[in-house]
């Protein structure tokens, strides 16, 4: 009864793991994490719904572009309720979608347990996991990428992180969670 209940407690914390960082030093990762394929990106429309990118190389193509930063959103699609409430509380609303329209390229990195992700997804997903020591879901993290030819590697720089706007007034998540999110770029504008 007692490793039924720590596991429960175990699990419980694991899944509301929720933090903000502050900016980490510039992370390299091989430049094999990233798929090869390139697609050229198409110009989003206003009237359109949010648009989740799962491919690195695509998400920094359009970053590239359009000079917003990346928005991975680490998440467990099929088992993570904290997730899923983030998506509810705070992604469904105009505010987010309004704002994500304009500042940012998202890009879900999704970990499930029930279905399979393609290979190169999973090692995509586990090797940015790993480079921004990911360790508990929902995280977010605003990031830019850039080239190191040289050492033929792909250089992070991790803006700042968040997860779930846990002291947020109920019914208004989406307000703490941009605020924190519009802090993190304010600080990181060049």
């Amino acid at each position: 009864m007692k490793k039924i209940f720590l596991f429960s407690v175990s699990i419980t914390l694991l899944s509301g793991f929720c933090f903000a960082q502050k900016k980490k030093n510039i992370k390299q990762i091989p430049k094999s994490v990233i798929e090869k394929k390139v697609e050229n990106p198409k110009k989003e429309d206003p009237n359109e719904p949010l648009v989740w990118h799962t491919d690195l190389q695509k998400a920094n193509q359009i970053s590239k572009k359009t000079k917003r930063p990346i928005f991975g959103f680490f998440t467990g699609s099929d088992w993570c309720g904290w997730c899923t409430k983030l998506q509810k509380e705070v992604f469904a609303k105009a505010e987010f979608i309004n704002w994500a329209k304009e500042k940012v390229v998202l890009l879900e990195l999704d970990f499930p347990r029930y279905k399979q992700l393609p290979v190169n997804l999973q090692q995509q997903n586990s090797g940015l996991q790993q480079a921004l020591s990911v360790n508990g879901f929902p995280t977010i993290w605003l990031f830019n990428l850039s080239e190191d030819t040289a050492n033929n590697k792909t250089n992070i720089n991790p803006l700042g992180s968040l997860g779930y706007p846990s002291n947020a007034i109920r019914g208004k998540e989406e307000v703490a969670f941009l605020e924190t999110a519009n802090g993190i770029l304010v600080t990181n504008k060049n």
